[in-house]
């Protein structure tokens, strides 16, 4: 009977400790990728989980449909701006959407979550403050090749107008856990273009090509799965021309289907297949006044001059 007394004691002693660890640790909400992300609170400047708003919220009335316009450039960029553009010729052919996935909403898809919290903003690599609209047409001019659209067109309006939206309740002073990408752990080593290119043949090619030329749509006025490298590529200006960039994305996104929390690559895959794709030819773009503070220039941009006197070679890989 003591024995049957003890045990009974003994099982209630570990249901309260489970209890309690669980109200403990329970404070989580799920990403949409169905990993536990922790909730901040008031105190906490780093984490809230942050959901994209639902675009059948979006308003009826004119702002609305600006909003909306917006959003239908951000994901057909290239049917509007590229070289079969609806608007003009001004870019490579590439979306808006290859690079901010599914809109810009994706967690680790370079999502807009803290567009209007952060803009306009103080951006190292152009030494000053940058507004929403210069931001826009720097990727006008490196990712997507092309020259800038008129700050104060319709189009320009209209896609600032739905990153307010989407990012509208984000709060100042907070991080999205997700925002950008994932910053994954240098290696022991350089990065291999060699290992990379094994990695590119079997798991990126049968949408990028095998020689990197991207998939077009049906009536070829933009890329459905974008050129990685050659003339219609991203420029060497572009920040996913940084290996930390890339590797990130695609150990976040990559092969399709890939998130976050069930990624499909290794790091040292995504770091080689990085390497590989880099080292292949891009577009040139006039970098001479990116990083005007020689100490704040990334460890791993490609090109110098540098505070350490290390070669280019040794920053790339």
């Amino acid at each position: 009977m003591r024995l049957k007394n003890y045990i009974k004691i003994l099982c209630f002693t570990f249901f309260i400790i489970f209890l309690f660890l669980w109200f403990i640790l329970s404070p989580t909400s799920s990403d949409k990728e169905g990993k536990k992300i922790p909730v901040g609170n008031s105190s906490d400047t780093l984490s809230i989980v942050w959901n994209a708003p639902d675009i059948s919220k979006i308003p009826a009335s004119p702002e609305g449909e600006l909003i909306k316009y917006g959003r239908e450039l951000i994901i057909h960029t290239g049917s509007y701006f590229g070289p079969k553009g609806k608007i003009s010729a001004k870019a490579n052919g590439m979306n808006c959407q290859n690079c901010h996935l599914y809109a810009g909403t994706k967690l680790f898809g370079n999502n807009f979550s803290l567009v209007k919290a952060t803009y306009p903003k103080f951006r190292t690599r152009s030494g000053h403050v940058e507004t929403i609209a210069a931001r826009i047409n720097g990727c006008m001019e490196r990712s997507m090749n092309g020259i800038p659209i008129d700050t104060q067109s319709k189009a320009m309006r209209a896609m600032i107008a739905y990153l307010k939206w989407i990012s509208n309740d984000v709060p100042l002073k907070k991080k999205i856990i997700g925002s950008g990408t994932e910053n994954l752990p240098y290696l022991n080593r350089a990065a291999d273009p060699v290992k990379g290119k094994l990695v590119y043949i079997s798991k990126c090619a049968r949408c990028h090509g095998k020689n990197g030329q991207g998939i077009l749509n049906d009536d070829s006025t933009e890329y459905f799965f974008p050129p990685l490298w050659g003339p219609k590529s991203y420029n060497i200006g572009a920040g996913i021309y940084r290996l930390s960039n890339f590797a990130g994305f695609v150990k976040n996104n990559m092969p399709f289907g890939a998130t976050h929390s069930f990624p499909l690559l290794s790091n040292e895959e995504a770091w080689d297949v990085a390497a590989f794709v880099n080292s292949k030819p891009h577009p040139h773009f006039d970098y001479s006044k990116d990083w005007p503070l020689l100490a704040s220039k990334p460890i791993d941009y490609p090109f110098g001059p540098y505070a350490d006197g290390l070669s280019e070679k040794q920053h790339k890989y």
